[in-house]
């Protein structure tokens, strides 16, 4: 198999139209991108520009009209439909911009349930989301439901959900967004800690320059493709 396609995770050819009343919408044209282990990249482009669409289709939340990613080798949407759940949960670790925590469970249980969920037993699932929750600076805040917490803290609980299945790589969606410059700086810094330690994966969308400035690399989506 071709060298690019054992990175941990590459897009070749990657084209997503959507149809509209009017004709195809083309949001992705052609595009690629190789990412290596360990690497942070910042995607950054206008409003619309289709990186919400892109990282859907990294994490197979979404499909190409055409194109393949491939995870470590594999083309991961050759995979039947059955295994794609498995890849989305263990796999990838998803951060979006608003939070989609469950308003009825405390944060110790939103961060479990991703690992409730890969099997995990619950004593296990409630020792390591307790321990990622104390790492992102949280830990007395553990028995707190969404409602009770800033909307940092609420990054910050989203952040140890998308980890606590020790995810190969992260796929982050403006995750700084609804936070002012102070929790989008320290949201950013758990990012660069967490790969400086662990050698943690991230791609993130922002429209924050200075925020992606700090990335290893910095791609520009424009026009269906990167630059």
């Amino acid at each position: 198999m071709a060298p690019y396609q054992q990175s941990i995770l590459s897009a070749e050819d990657i084209i997503k139209n959507y149809p509209t009343s009017a004709g195809e919408l083309r949001v992705l044209r052609g595009l690629n991108l190789r990412v290596e282990e360990g690497e942070i990249v910042a995607l950054v482009g206008a409003s619309g520009v289709g990186k919400s669409t892109l990282l859907h289709i990294f994490g197979a939340l979404d499909r190409p009209t055409s194109g393949k990613v491939y995870h470590r080798g594999t083309d991961i949407f050759s995979l039947p439909d059955k295994s794609l759940a498995p890849f989305r949960n263990r796999a990838v670790g998803f951060i979006f911009q608003f939070h989609h925590l469950l308003g009825e469970f405390s944060a110790l249980e939103n961060v479990m349930m991703p690992a409730l969920i890969a099997g995990t037993n619950n004593g296990k699932a409630r020792k390591h989301a307790g321990e990622l929750l104390e790492r992102v600076g949280l830990k007395e805040r553990l028995d707190h439901r969404p409602g009770e917490l800033s909307g940092g803290e609420q990054q910050k609980v989203a952040l140890a959900r998308a980890l606590v299945n020790t995810p190969q790589i992260v796929l982050a969606d403006e995750p700084s967004g609804n936070l002012d410059k102070e929790g989008g700086e320290m949201l950013y810094s758990l990012f660069l800690e967490l790969n400086r330690e662990m050698g943690q994966t991230f791609i993130i969308a922002t429209h924050n320059l200075e925020l992606a400035g700090q990335a290893k690399r910095v791609l520009r989506l424009e026009q269906g493709v990167l630059n």
